[in-house]
């Protein structure tokens, strides 16, 4: 069932319910959620919308066994991509592991791509050949979407060390799920960024569970605080509340693009579904956890009730924008049932660079073998 959206409180919320909001987002004040005009927050609505109804759609797809493989849903996460991509300047950049198509909708790319990718359509971001796990957008500085735990930890890492090393002001903001952050490759990444005080912000989206295990089993002691052991800055935030994710992020963003530091930033979130659609979503937590998140914290509905509190939003206006992400969710699932797949003679294109550009290439032999 797709998630409601509740229209309440309206747009004539009493002084009260105003007070109320303003109480559940005190970083509000923040110099950076300051300068957010009317139509900046408004877009930022509209992004977490369409996340959450892209998730639904993909979800429908998935169950109509359209779509094979792994499906890690973003529900119940929306604002922690959008307040930490939001941020983004034009020498920033992304990468992120398998849970991945919030970011992408957070960085820019289109539902069309995103869908297909996930069909195994030749009309996908990876030409289909990457699926759930591996969102690629090179021009958009969005550098996937990886099924290795952990895995994308170094490279971020790497990126941010590219950044250092070309003398660009930009940062990576590398993110990992709480079970990653126990991975030694996290570790290492760790020790490098702060011998080499690189420029780089390891998020990690703390949903509590690590697969079905939760954090009070898998992992001592706090997450967000090991960065001290590696002599980095670190802090923790609201992972429903967009405001706070993006107060936070900002102070690190500036530290890594003006001194070159890097830090580590655990933000509290959850999610509604499975670790994986295939994955019941309830076995190993109380379906009681799930409903009071989802009435307490939901971040679209924290965040609708803010503005409407602020006078941003209206009861016509989020009728709008969701009736048009869903629109936008249902199109995006008709271009991908509409997209060839890829060919037989597709699977030997984007391997190797040799393969791709043969009149530059240098090396001799065989690059494939029947």
């Amino acid at each position: 069932m797709p998630s409601p959206v509740n229209k309440k409180p309206s747009a004539t919320a009493d002084a009260k319910a105003a007070d109320s909001a303003q109480s559940a987002s005190p970083a509000l004040s923040a110099p950076i959620n300051q300068q957010l005009t009317k139509a900046d927050k408004i877009a930022l609505f509209t992004t977490m919308m369409r996340i959450r109804r892209f998730e639904e759609r993909s979800l429908r797809a998935y169950q109509a066994k359209k779509i094979g493989g792994f499906l890690h849903l973003y529900i119940g996460q929306e604002a922690v991509a959008v307040g930490c991509c939001s941020l983004m300047g034009k020498n920033d950049h992304v990468i992120t592991a398998y849970r991945d198509h919030g970011h992408a909708i957070a960085v820019g790319m289109g539902l069309n791509e995103q869908m297909a990718e996930l069909y195994g359509k030749a009309t996908g971001c990876s030409k289909g050949k990457g699926g759930s796990m591996h969102f690629f957008a090179p021009d958009r500085n969005y550098w996937g979407g990886h099924g290795i735990v952990g895995g994308q930890i170094p490279l971020g890492t790497g990126l941010a060390y590219a950044l250092k090393y070309k003398g660009l002001k930009g940062a990576a903001m590398a993110f990992m799920g709480d079970g990653a952050v126990n991975q030694g490759a996290v570790h290492e990444a760790y020790n490098l960024a702060s011998l080499w005080q690189l420029p780089v912000i390891f998020v990690i989206e703390n949903n509590g569970y690590s697969m079905g295990t939760s954090q009070e089993r898998s992992s001592a002691g706090d997450l967000g605080k090991r960065a001290a052991g590696y002599d980095m800055a670190w802090a923790s935030c609201d992972g429903h509340d967009v405001y706070d994710v993006r107060a936070t992020m900002d102070k690190f963003l500036q530290l890594a693009r003006e001194e070159s530091k890097p830090a580590v930033v655990e933000i509290r979130t959850y999610r509604y579904r499975g670790h994986s659609v295939a994955d019941p979503d309830n076995t190993y937590r109380p379906k009681a956890e799930i409903e009071e998140y989802r009435k307490t914290k939901d971040p679209i509905q924290v965040f609708q009730q803010a503005l409407v509190a602020e006078g941003v939003l209206t009861d016509a206006l989020i009728e709008s924008i969701d009736q048009a992400a869903r629109a936008e969710a249902e199109a995006a699932a008709e271009f991908a049932e509409a997209s060839p797949f890829p060919t037989p003679d597709d699977i030997q294109k984007d391997v190797y660079w040799e393969a791709d550009n043969p009149a530059e290439r240098k090396s001799q032999g065989r690059l494939f073998f029947d």
